[in-house]
């Protein structure tokens, strides 16, 4: 088929998300001004740089008026977060992180999630992800949304990473390469997580 996006699909889901595969899933943790901890899977993450190792994730427009989500909001607030690594068997508390709720609910709690500290930011950690990058805010770029820079735009959030962790029994990093598959490292990517039950930001 062919289709330009101006013009709509036609089809029950957006079909770009699913032609753009496999894209890895950032399980973003925050903490807001207060201290109060926002965990949240983004289907639009990636590395983007390795000097120096630099990650990102986009969020779309938000229902505040600022028109931020929660994680984008609070990464340019205390500038730090963390990327926890969502593994498929934690697929279900990825998904429960996923709900819209109000800003000043835990979803890590929602979703009975221990967190550990981190080590060089205030951002918690998934404690049961077998990886962790601890990261510090550069810049957040706007992204135009419908052609305009008008309100509800998309933020691209750059993150320099400052730790890279790896502790679960059986993830061994041999010759800085690290596993990709196996039960202890069986990352969640987009094309796996599906739609159906997945509500990424």
């Amino acid at each position: 088929m062919f289709y330009e996006p101006a013009q709509g699909h036609g089809l029950e889901q957006d079909p770009f998300k699913s032609l753009v595969v496999p894209r890895p899933i950032g399980w973003i943790t925050t903490l807001d001004p207060e201290g109060r901890v926002n965990l949240a899977p983004y289907s639009y993450f990636n590395a983007v740089a390795d000097d120096p190792p630099m990650v990102m994730f986009s969020s779309s427009a938000g229902d505040g008026p600022d028109r931020k989500k929660d994680s984008w909001r609070n990464v340019e607030a205390t500038g730090e977060f963390v990327f926890n690594l969502a593994i498929w068997e934690l697929r279900e508390e990825v998904n429960q992180t996923s709900d819209a709720v109000s800003s000043d609910v835990d979803e890590a709690a929602l979703a009975g999630l221990d967190m550990i500290p981190s080590r060089l930011v205030s951002p918690p950690r998934v404690a049961r992800s077998p990886v962790h990058l601890e990261c510090r805010w550069l810049k957040t770029v706007i992204v135009p949304q419908n052609g305009g820079y008008a309100p509800g735009n998309n933020g691209l959030v750059l993150g320099c990473t400052l730790t890279r962790r790896s502790w679960r029994t059986g993830v061994s990093i041999c010759r800085g390469f690290a596993p990709s598959r196996g039960s202890a490292m069986r990352s969640m990517p987009w094309s796996t997580a599906c739609s159906a039950w997945f509500r990424p930001g």
